[in-house]
């Protein structure tokens, strides 16, 4: 891997608005016969590191599969690293694509890998590519506001099939709080097939971590390095808050500071920014390579507005696309396509959600409010007859699980949260309370998973740090993140650095790579949340709660400067959304979004809908027994929202209309359900008939 410095803007452009200067079309006089412009290419003055390059031949290593190819990516076995005690850049990168490659996808042959998606299937969807290795170039950056504490990590990856003359970028913004390869599966991997640059960011949340007991940090390759010789170069430092690190140290031993927990910026905020900054980055890359070379200098070939470039992903990195786009005055993005995104609106008075015409019962809350909602109550209402036979996905015993299900109901129920003298009244009240709140039925089987995978806990922790801006020394209600024993009791040395492997297998948020969840007040003392109490950890549960119901100042702040508009500004967009999503609900994601849409863009929004019905959002959860039998995968129609988008952008094919898509489960029995056939995936109509969602005066109307 190469390095280049940053190179300062040109004095021709010193008299510009920074936000001329970032499109680097912005101050050249003219083209030559050959379509470059007299300007030099220079690099975005947000660029705050040294960028790396690398080119992959597509036989021993390559940019979709690492060189691990279709059949190593579908290995449960992760890839090897020669030096357990110091594995290199070159073998985090290939944990890292194999780990996220698997963590967005089913990767089960039964379920649809390596027949309707995967490395070998072409865009048409036929098996036609052997491995799939793809050769090309990766150029790797750091963005930062020049505070040095942001080092928002942009990853270009440019395919050898890429066509200088047709050039098109697609945009794979990290879902959850994943690394910069965290959405390969979800965007990168289509646009790799299709000839395009892929503009990937981890939008400063990705997978940095910092061991407090030894001081190590991860650095923008994964390797490690102390955090006082790092500096700058590290993904993230913790800062230590009112409370000195070896004095917390002291306290709650082998715990760690997440980037985005700890980072203390509230990096959401910035997540269309950074989406805006990975795309200005990818053309600075794509003229790096293609623009004429004047003796050492390369000029401007693609000036901005110039590329076709559809923003892509999915979860909150599909919001962070649709926020990009909002926010883009530059024409750098020509289209949206997004899957189940995670995304919190500001609401005009007008907008109303109706399902068969019947008003839901709460939508368009933000995540704040219905994450810590979730956190309290599921528990609780997994025990409800009518979330019997959910999917049980915990390592913890049955009996375990079922003791602190009905202690957080009574812990619910002494607090006047819920109702009833019996645990199955009261977690029918919970449940009850989750539908008020705008879950659907459909999600009922959901929802003990959810808080069983630790998915609703992880990510209500993280967010309230996050929003809260709380130090990692804050312990905020009482959590913390640290190694544990075999029993869950918190502070147990590890025998191998979860450090060495975090930037590979780690999705930045813990539970995550063996560092836990812990609640720091235990009955026993600090342990794992699901242990260290009867109920789960209730108290912090709850605590968390009040920071939402109470109206915590830093919270809300936080999250009205997170708020999106819904205005597009005319792009064609696609959203598409799993009907029984239970971690991001659909009534407080897409159908607000598609509703708003229309109050802030009227007749000139060219955004449709697709609604996924038995659809979830954890696609990699398909394998397992009992999501297998009764779930779909959204992956399949994120695949063809992209296909339809780009016939849409170039070839003039009209976009089908907003429908709900009426899916058929496999069936059969948990854990052996008959393959995945195109019988079980009805393709989106272009005349869904009464299946239409309709949109007038605001009020969106999802049909049954």
């Amino acid at each position: 891997m190469t390095s280049r410095p940053h190179t300062a803007a040109g004095m021709a452009c010193a008299a510009l608005s920074a936000l001329a200067v970032l499109a680097l079309g912005a101050c050249h006089s003219g083209h030559d016969d050959d379509g470059n412009s007299s300007q030099n290419n220079t690099l975005p003055s947000f660029v705050s590191s040294a960028v790396k390059t690398q080119s992959y031949d597509g036989s021993s290593d390559d940019l979709l599969t690492a060189g691990l190819g279709k059949t190593g990516l579908a290995s449960a076995t992760a890839p090897a690293i020669a030096n357990a005690a110091q594995p290199t850049a070159a073998e985090l990168r290939r944990l890292a694509i194999w780990s996220n490659y698997r963590a967005l996808v089913d990767m089960t042959a039964n379920g649809g890998y390596g027949r309707f998606w995967g490395p070998n299937v072409d865009l048409s969807g036929n098996d036609t590519l052997g491995e799939g290795k793809i050769a090309g170039k990766e150029y790797l950056a750091f963005a930062d506001n020049g505070g040095g504490k942001q080092n928002v990590s942009l990853l270009v990856q440019i395919p050898t099939s890429f066509n200088p003359d047709q050039p098109c970028i697609v945009t794979a913004t990290s879902s959850g709080s994943r690394g910069v390869y965290g959405a390969i599966s979800a965007a990168g991997e289509w646009g790799l097939k299709r000839g395009c640059a892929v503009a990937y960011t981890d939008k400063g949340s990705g997978n940095g971590a910092h061991e407090l007991a030894t001081n190590l940090v991860t650095l923008i390759d994964g390797t490690l390095q102390i955090a006082g010789i790092a500096g700058n170069s590290s993904l993230f430092v913790a800062a230590p808050g009112s409370t000195t690190l070896p004095a917390y140290n002291a306290s709650f031993p082998n715990r760690y500071g997440f980037k985005h927990a700890h980072s203390q910026q509230n990096p959401e905020k910035d997540w269309g920014t950074n989406t805006l900054q990975a795309v200005q980055f990818a053309y600075w890359a794509l003229n790096d390579s293609y623009g004429t070379l004047d003796g050492s200098t390369r000029k401007v070939r693609y000036p901005s507005g110039s590329i076709t470039t559809i923003a892509a992903s999915v979860s909150n990195g599909g919001g962070a696309a649709l926020a990009a786009a909002e926010q883009d005055t530059g024409n750098w993005i020509t289209a949206v396509v997004v899957g189940e995104p995670q995304i919190n609106l500001k609401l005009s008075a007008p907008v109303g959600v109706l399902q068969g015409g019947v008003p839901v019962s709460a939508f368009g809350k933000p995540l704040a409010d219905y994450m810590t909602l979730a956190n309290l109550l599921q528990p609780c209402a997994a025990l409800a007859p009518a979330a019997a036979g959910a999917p049980y996905v915990t390592a913890l015993p049955v009996a375990t699980t079922t003791a602190i299900r009905t202690a957080r109901c009574a812990s619910l129920a002494a607090d006047g949260v819920i109702t009833g003298s019996d645990t199955t009244t009261q977690a029918n009240n919970a449940l009850a309370l989750l539908h008020q709140n705008g879950y659907l039925v459909d999600s009922d089987y959901l929802q003990a998973p959810m808080w069983d995978t630790q998915a609703v806990p992880a990510v209500a922790v993280t967010y309230a740090n996050a929003y809260t801006m709380s130090s990692v020394t804050d312990n905020l209600c009482n959590f913390s993140f640290g190694t544990t024993t075999l029993a869950g009791a918190a502070g147990a040395t590890p025998a191998v650095s979860p450090m060495l492997t975090v930037f590979g297998n780690g999705n930045g948020v813990p539970p995550t790579n063996g560092v836990n969840l812990i609640y720091n007040t235990g009955t026993s003392g600090a342990a794992d949340h699901r242990l260290a109490t009867a109920d789960g950890s209730y108290a912090g549960a709850a605590c968390l709660r009040a920071l939402w119901s109470n109206g915590d100042s830093r919270m809300t702040s936080s999250v009205d400067a997170i708020r999106v508009s819904a205005n597009l500004h005319g792009k064609p967009a696609i959203i598409v959304q799993g009907r029984s999503d239970a971690l991001v609900p659909i009534n407080h994601a897409s159908r607000p979004y598609v509703a708003q849409n229309q109050v802030a863009e009227g007749n000139k929004s060219k955004l449709v809908f697709y609604e996924v019905t038995n659809g979830q959002h954890f696609d990699a959860f398909l394998g397992v027994a009992g999501f297998d039998n009764r779930f779909v995968p959204v992956h399949y129609y994120n695949l063809q929202a992209l296909n339809l988008m780009w016939a849409y952008l170039k070839n003039g094919a009209a976009l089908p209309p907003s429908q709900v898509i009426h899916t058929t489960p496999r069936g059969g029995t948990a854990g052996s359900a008959p393959a995945l056939t195109t019988a079980n995936l009805p393709s989106i109509s272009a005349t869904p008939g009464t299946d239409t969602i309709t949109v007038s005066g605001g009020v969106i109307n999802v049909p049954q």
